[in-house]
């Protein structure tokens, strides 16, 4: 893949990989149960990501990681086309059991586990861990995305690749939405904590689910002190380069 104009290539990234202590006692994210429910509606519009994860775990040769599997929304797909069996972690009971009802009439495997992501495990190295629908987001502080990162880089064979994507914070965009109430997808209001870097949805019928948003330059950063290299930041998932315009940060890091 290319890699987006200005950033550095792999060899200008730190390399040591880090094998953190396992099976930790974390704080929970901020999935709440009760958007299990509306899970469809929340994620009806976001259909692109799904062919890019399904290309790269084409691409990829190993197991097939998915980290928040959620419903199956990706897996499925994955797993229809390359023919094999996707891992999917998810801290969510209710999810999980979406999943496997869902991989069930498919007619796919995936071998759901749960488990917060931040004690990813795996009894061997992944060729592909990916973490679509901003799901890293609902990791409250950057020593939690610094542990799951340092998890993934254990749990990735060499030449195995990490793909997550985020939003970029948008100011303007954060005006137009703060202590707004919105019928869709569900009835829902939004509020912001901008010096704690994090959002807040709560349903008018009760359940708040929060995310915590992150800079360009924290994500690099995460990944340096992981020891992943940087192969591609795009600015969507049709593989435009990052530009000042984006809103979206679309990561592809390699394990050397």
């Amino acid at each position: 893949m290319m890699l987006a104009s200005g950033w550095r290539s792999k060899e200008g990234w730190n390399c040591r990989r880090h094998r953190p202590e396992r099976a930790l006692t974390l704080a929970s994210t901020s999935w709440d149960e009760e958007f299990s429910d509306f899970y469809d509606e929340w994620s009806s519009d976001e259909t692109a990501d799904v062919p890019f994860y399904v290309g790269l775990a084409r691409e990829s040769s190993g197991p097939i990681v998915e980290l928040a599997v959620g419903d199956g929304r990706v897996a499925i797909p994955v797993a229809e086309a390359t023919g094999r069996p996707v891992v999917g972690i998810d801290s969510s009971p209710a999810m999980l059991e979406r999943a496997r009802t869902r991989a069930a009439a498919a007619g796919v495997q995936l071998d759901l586990r749960l488990s917060d992501m931040r004690n990813l495990d795996l009894d061997e190295q992944a060729g592909l861990i990916y973490c679509p629908f901003r799901a890293l987001l609902h990791l409250p502080t950057w020593g939690d995305k610094r542990l799951l990162f340092e998890r993934v880089a254990a749990s990735l064979r060499p030449g195995g690749r990490f793909a997550w994507n985020a939003f970029a914070f948008d100011h303007q965009r954060a005006v137009g939405f703060e202590g707004g109430h919105f019928e869709t997808p569900v009835p829902h209001s939004v509020t912001y904590d901008v010096p704690d870097n994090r959002v807040d949805m709560k349903l008018d019928g009760g359940g708040t689910s929060s995310l915590w948003w992150a800079t360009k330059n924290e994500w690099l950063g995460l990944l340096d002190v992981a020891g992943l290299e940087v192969e591609a930041l795009y600015g969507d998932f049709d593989r435009t380069p990052l530009t000042a315009m984006s809103r979206e940060y679309v990561f592809v890091a390699g394990a050397p």
